[in-house]
């Protein structure tokens, strides 16, 4: 839900009813993620993608039926159905997907404390929501802050007692700082009722250093895969707006004062383009002793092999240098600065997720790693 918020705000701004599909579990080997929704409205249009085409048309029809009658219900979709391709996972995996109403007035009106939340994920800000999907209370759907007696009455009404909503707010709180998305289960008078707490984190960072041709095409793929982009050169010529326009912000400045100062996390990507020792060397000193996700750097064999021993001399740690991608990117041939954008993101998914980058038809086992 919190992934297509934006979407879904304009629709009930529009004053649409919309029928929502979150994914509440993922057994096996699955294309999407847990928390991953798809949004029906009354007039028929499709906001999100549950299983990019697995199980949209089945997903859309359920959809018809919620906005019908107004009652959300849970459906399991998978490889136990007889036509994989018609209603299942072709990849071999399981889905539960809850359904759900939100109208923009009425019984299932969105509550003041909720769209906050969509509004802040819609905004690129940490949001989160809990939603009951099984259980006493289905389809309740609660925010961990705003007012809590509303909270209360809300699950009472929809048979939670004021402890269990309590309980689950806090939970949520506990989701939000962790920001991971997560199913978990509340016990209310000895019924256990299961509750998808659904976390949208701010995106994360990618930092390009280099004003260069090679920045440009990678900060408009970095921002395709729901990077914030920053460009930053020392040179105010070339470190301009005109020149970045799919980054969120140019910055002139000394590179390794910039990343020194700028907030980074485990999901900051580090990309060093500017192939100059006297800003590289400095940079990726910095860089090297922060906790960020990835630190690649582009450059020849020789490049390498020099840098390497100037960091070295200049005291970074055998450990750190083994964290650094360098020449950046994985070998797919590339020459262009669209191709190299690829290499380069591609050998950040590849570190991100653990994964070998080796082709997948070289590879044994489930596609999608299991959840």
């Amino acid at each position: 839900m919190l992934e297509i918020a934006g979407a879904l705000l304009d629709a009930l701004a529009d004053g649409r009813r919309v029928a929502v599909a979150t994914v509440t579990r993922v057994l096996g080997s699955a294309p999407r993620t847990l928390g991953t929704a798809m949004a029906v409205t009354d007039s028929g249009a499709v906001l999100g993608s549950i299983s990019g085409g697995c199980v949209e048309g089945a997903i859309y029809d359920s959809a018809q039926e919620v906005l019908e009658t107004g009652r959300g219900h849970l459906t399991e979709f998978g490889v136990s159905d007889d036509d994989a391709f018609a209603v299942g996972l072709s990849c071999g995996g399981t889905v539960d997907v809850f359904l759900a109403e939100i109208a923009p007035a009425g019984r299932n009106a969105m509550t003041a404390e909720v769209r906050a939340q969509l509004e802040r994920a819609a905004a690129g800000q940490a949001a989160g929501l809990a939603l009951v999907v099984a259980g006493t209370g289905a389809g309740l759907i609660l925010a961990p802050d705003g007012a809590t007696d509303r909270a209360t009455d809300r699950g009472e009404s929809a048979g939670l007692d004021a402890d269990s909503v309590r309980r689950i707010r806090a939970q949520l709180a506990a989701a939000v700082n962790a920001g991971e998305t997560s199913l978990g289960s509340v016990d209310c008078d000895g019924a256990i009722s299961r509750v998808l707490y659904l976390v949208a984190q701010a995106p994360p960072r990618c930092l390009i250093f280099g004003a260069v041709d090679f920045a440009g095409a990678l900060s408009a793929a970095a921002t395709l895969l729901g990077y914030r982009v920053t460009v930053c050169d020392a040179r105010a010529v070339f470190a301009t707006p005109e020149r970045f326009p799919t980054a969120a912000e140019v910055v002139v400045e000394w590179p390794s004062d910039y990343l020194a100062r700028t907030h980074t996390d485990a999901r900051t990507v580090v990309c060093v383009l500017t192939h100059d020792e006297k800003f590289d060397l400095p940079l990726l000193s910095t860089a090297l002793s922060l906790d960020v996700g990835y630190v690649g750097a582009m450059g020849s064999r020789r490049t390498h092999e020099r840098r390497m021993l100037r960091l070295q001399e200049a005291g970074v740690s055998a450990a750190a240098l083994d964290r650094l991608h360098s020449p950046i990117g994985l070998d797919l041939g590339a020459s262009s600065p669209a191709e190299t954008a690829v290499s380069i993101l591609a050998e950040v998914l590849a570190t991100r997720s653990g994964a070998s980058g080796a082709p997948l038809r070289d590879r044994q086992g489930p596609i999608h790693p299991s959840v």
